[in-house]
């Protein structure tokens, strides 16, 4: 007998999970820039959107940007991709990770890797990465596949 694919989870369902794990990394990293421990000079989404647009922005443009990439990242993740565990999630993460050390970096003025502003940002650059991986399999392995409690 043909067992047939399990079925991808729903649009809504997928930009749900996109939208918690932008709010929660948001959080943290808001957390960690208001209290002084962050070494970003700012958000990395708020200074994408003040380079794209050419001008300086509130912090919740910023926001937006993030939550739309952020958002766009966990619905390919949920909706299509084959394997969706710990170690898949990580490695979109990871390469996540080095596309803002190499693009959205030097596009906005850091530098490769942020090394303009100071080595520090390559890894706390990494946090919000790792973070994003851990949230996005957590909820999907939640409420993406058996749509949650």
């Amino acid at each position: 007998m043909i067992q047939a694919p399990p079925a991808k989870p729903s649009w809504p369902r997928a930009i749900g999970i996109g939208i918690a794990v932008s709010v929660l990394t948001a959080i943290v990293m808001v957390t960690l820039l208001k209290a002084g421990v962050s070494p970003f000079p700012k958000p990395p989404s708020l200074a994408f959107a003040e380079t794209l647009l050419g001008r300086t922005l509130p912090m919740p443009v910023g926001l937006l940007f993030h939550t739309v990439y952020v958002t766009f990242w966990s619905v390919v993740f949920v909706r299509y991709f084959p394997r969706k565990n710990l170690l898949t999630a990580l490695g979109l993460a990871a390469v996540l990770w080095v596309v803002i050390l190499v693009v959205f970096f030097p596009m906005v003025g850091w530098g490769l890797a942020g090394l303009a502003i100071g080595p520090k940002l390559i890894p706390a650059s990494a946090l919000p990465h790792l973070l994003f991986g851990l949230l996005l399999w957590g909820l999907d392995r939640y409420f993406g596949r058996h749509g949650g409690p």
